[in-house]
């Protein structure tokens, strides 16, 4: 594991995103709030939060990290039959939050689908990428479009 101790304290920020497509219907399901297994939208923003929280358990040698801030947003995106799935991570701390945004992310996904998966068993995740970073020796980094 990489020493951080000697690394100073600086504001951190990561953004992450990703995308679950799946058929209309699912999409319309969720849209509508009818899935018998409850808001799935809502569920996969605590299922995300949680997992920024225990990145450290999941990723080997990653620094456990005392968050400040995770945000969720999702967007449907009907022509495409997409959900769009952004997380921004924050903390101040000797290290970065790219793992947790990242992870945020993908375990979002996965809720969708786990929780879909009865109706819609061809569901795709894609585009995970982190999008932007900020803090640190490195400073700031954009994913250019």
């Amino acid at each position: 594991m990489v020493d951080v101790g000697e690394k100073p304290l600086t504001q951190r920020i990561a953004i992450a995103e990703g995308r679950i497509g799946m058929h209309a219907d699912t999409l319309a399901l969720i849209q509508k709030g009818g899935h018998k297994k409850g808001d799935v939208l809502g569920i996969a923003r605590i299922a995300s939060i949680m997992a920024a929280k225990k990145t450290s358990d999941l990723i080997p040698l990653c620094h456990p990290l005392q968050l400040s801030s995770v945000k969720v947003s999702f967007s449907c995106e009907s022509e495409s039959n997409q959900i769009h799935c952004t997380v921004t991570v924050k903390t101040t701390g000797p290290t970065g939050v790219e793992m947790e945004a990242l992870t945020a992310v993908q375990i979002a996904l996965l809720t969708i689908y786990d929780m879909c998966k009865a109706v819609d068993r061809g569901m795709t995740m894609s585009g995970i990428q982190l999008l932007e970073k900020q803090g640190g020796k490195s400073g700031v980094w954009v994913r250019e479009q």
